[in-house]
């Protein structure tokens, strides 16, 4: 002490300074060089869980956790030698058991002589700021490791963090990158793009998956997807935008190739399509002629003549190769979605009993109609007759060896269901899936049956178009049943009609 100094004047500076010491934010805490707590103030208590009086007259090891002992004889020894440590980072214990992040400063104290004979400790918990660098260091390696580029500039524009991705992708190393204006690499013609940018930053909004292009140091330009957020300071204020840059060039050029790859293919069904549509055309003139001639042939030929049943069989022969042509007009029309519906009202009784009417004298197989409800609805009578026709030839051609066939008509609420029954050779479960795909057939060896397995594709395709159903029900040597259900008024009918 100043022996000049008043007594007074002491004495108040000893107030003020442990005043300042016990409403202190900072841990502050004095020992003697044998380790023996001396003083504690109010943030040792808050921020150790010991009050004074527990803490006073104890070893300073009291707080020390066992694998840092060796720091107390370091400091010590520097003590000892009138040497100050600043920034000591260390974990000590609390009284719950609790670990915490310091940083220390230690001073020696002096007496009136000089002599060391103790030290002071000013402790700060830093383990917020500990938690904050370690989510930063992780940040910021999850930043430079991205396999996108990463850029952060402010609202003016100016590029403040580039990663290694962005060095990459770019060319610009982080060096002759910072500090420039993010448009040196934005092609001059997209320089709009940027002031669109800020202008949503600045509202505070986010945009995702934004297609461009950028140019790169070497005057390649590249396809990227950006997505750019606003980056805010502590007060929540917008200050900048991060953007991740994504390099979608494979993507572009994929879809370029699928573009391509979806034009030839176009082109070539469309050829199909016109040399299906020129060959069926060309053929149905003369199977026209070919079956007039026939029957024709066939009025002349007299009953008991050997030469009838030749020609009968040849105008079988040629309603079969008719069919055929139709059905793949009707498949071209399809893929080509040129399937015209021409919607009316009809009684289904009497579609199918004029369906059932053209096989009365050439099928060998029973046929039995059930009907029930009101049977008016709305629909293509042609298509239906053509799906009927479809499933009843089917149920004759999958049973050669004969048995009834039973046609069931249910008028419901708001739908019409009808059901074709057989007694035929049925059809295996493996492949009942497969049915209703084009140019499939389930045809089991040993039975050789007509047709290029379009039938009942076309069939499903006819339901499906009328807001319909269509399902089967068989197996192996039992029979099959066809049903198909079709709204009293089409849901899909403006949509069928202009196809």
């Amino acid at each position: 002490m100043n022996e000049s100094m008043p007594l007074w004047v002491a004495e108040e500076r000893q107030a003020l300074l442990a005043a300042i010491v016990d409403y202190s934010e900072d841990a502050i805490i004095s020992k003697t060089l044998e380790g023996k707590i001396t003083s504690w103030n109010h943030a040792a208590a808050a921020l150790f869980g010991y009050h004074e009086s527990e803490a006073v007259g104890q070893h300073i090891s009291l707080i020390i956790p066992a694998d840092r002992l060796h720091e107390e004889s370091f400091i010590i020894n520097e003590i000892r030698q009138g040497r100050k440590i600043q920034h000591f980072q260390t974990i000590r214990r609390a009284k719950s058991g609790q670990e915490i992040s310091l940083s220390l400063a230690i001073s020696p104290i002096k007496n009136s002589k000089g002599v060391v004979i103790g030290a002071s400790k000013i402790a700060r918990d830093i383990s917020r700021q500990k938690e904050a660098a370690e989510k930063q260091g992780m940040l910021a390696a999850i930043v430079n490791n991205s396999d996108d580029a990463i850029v952060s500039k402010t609202l003016e524009g100016i590029i403040t963090s580039w990663n290694n991705a962005a060095a990459r992708m770019f060319g610009y190393t982080e060096a002759e990158a910072l500090g420039r204006h993010i448009s040196f690499i934005i092609p001059r013609e997209r320089l709009d793009e940027e002031d669109y940018i800020i202008g949503e930053i600045k509202k505070g909004h986010s945009i995702s998956h934004f297609e461009t292009i950028r140019v790169t140091k070497n005057g390649d330009f590249i396809p990227i997807s950006l997505t750019v957020s606003p980056i805010l300071n502590e007060e929540k204020t917008i200050i900048g935008a991060s953007k991740i840059a994504r390099d979608i060039s494979e993507k572009v050029a994929a879809h370029e190739e699928l573009e391509q790859l979806y034009r030839q293919v176009k082109t070539l069904s469309d050829k199909k399509d016109e040399f299906i549509a020129m060959t069926t055309h060309e053929l149905k003139t003369p199977i026209t002629s070919l079956k007039g001639f026939l029957q024709l042939l066939q009025i002349h030929t007299g009953a008991e003549d050997k030469g009838r049943l030749f020609v009968e069989r040849s105008i079988r022969q040629v309603e079969k190769l008719a069919m055929l042509i139709n059905d793949l007009v009707d498949f071209s029309k399809l893929q080509a979605g040129k399937l015209g519906m021409h919607f009316e009202s009809f009684d289904m009784k009497l579609l199918v009993e004029d369906c059932l009417e053209l096989y009365a004298t050439s099928s060998t197989h029973p046929f039995r109609l059930n009907c029930s409800g009101s049977l008016e609805l709305q629909a293509d009578r042609l298509r239906i007759e053509q799906v009927v026709d479809n499933l009843v030839s089917n149920a004759i051609k999958y049973s050669p060896e004969g048995g009834s066939i039973d046609i069931t008509i249910d008028g419901r609420a708001d739908a019409v269901e009808v059901k074709i029954k057989d007694e035929g050779i049925g059809i295996d479960d493996a492949v009942q899936h497969k049915l209703f795909s084009q140019f499939f057939r389930a045809v089991e060896p040993g039975y050789s049956i007509p047709g290029l397995g379009m039938g009942l594709y076309i069939t499903k395709e006819i339901i499906e178009r009328h807001g319909g159903s269509i399902a089967v029900e068989s197996a192996l040597g039992k029979g099959s049943v066809f049903s198909f259900l079709l709204p009293r008024q089409s849901s899909n009918q403006q949509y069928t009609a202009s196809l």
